[in-house]
């Protein structure tokens, strides 16, 4: 597929179906394009489209079966919008471009030519949960245990949001951490991540309580 030139293109850019219940066009929005003028439109379409697929089918679905509706916040970013986030850094937070690839830019591959994508999504079940109680763990513990694909997860304050990565490569360093802090420890930083004792084993401890909410009363 080429890079869409056209409204019409574009609009069956965004009708590609991702899995049974993600479309293109919703990991496309993003705030810097809007503000900035900038269009978020892949150069690669049927690289971001594979991609995207596997972000969708391996950890994005699994989660919204289980869990229920989740809400897309941020997703794919265009080299352009990147850059124009990267440059600003202080105002939108993002990194550079090669930091990016296979990550928020999910039409480029990264370095060693593996591809991958992320997503920022809100689990709406787990809103109340979280401002009850203000921990985000629980969430963060029950995908580890849970959704066998994702690379990686990186939490904010604002509902428990998070990034959450698929990468191809078997290899990926996989992760969680967080921008702020956890409140069992009040340190922010990483969670968990290969070859920390916490790691391997069973976390439910964590997230039975959670769980317990959403039980029919």
């Amino acid at each position: 597929m080429k890079k869409p030139q056209t409204v019409k293109a574009l609009e069956d850019f965004g009708r590609v179906r991702l899995s049974k219940s993600f479309f293109m066009r919703e990991f496309l929005y993003s705030e810097i394009s809007q503000i900035e003028g900038i269009p978020n439109i892949p150069d690669n379409p049927d690289l971001a489209i594979e991609a995207g697929r596997n972000l969708c089918e391996k950890v994005l679905e699994p989660i919204q079966d289980a869990l229920g509706r989740i809400a897309i916040r941020s997703a794919y970013r265009s080299c352009a919008v990147n850059a124009k986030g990267a440059e600003n850094k202080n105002q939108y937070n993002c990194s550079s471009n090669e930091a990016s690839y296979a990550n928020h830019i999910w039409d480029m591959r990264d370095s060693d030519g593996y591809m991958g994508a992320t997503a920022c999504i809100v689990v709406n079940s787990f809103i109340p949960f979280y401002e009850r109680t203000q921990d985000w763990t629980a969430l963060a513990w029950w995908v580890h245990d849970h959704i066998p694909a994702y690379a990686s997860m990186v939490f904010f304050p604002k509902y428990a949001a998070f990034n959450i990565s698929w990468h191809e490569s078997p290899d990926y360093p996989k992760f969680i951490s967080s921008h702020f802090p956890n409140p069992h420890t009040g340190k922010k930083g990483y969670l968990t991540k290969q070859g920390m004792d916490n790691f391997e084993g069973d976390h439910s401890d964590f997230y039975k309580s959670f769980l317990m909410d959403l039980k029919p009363k």
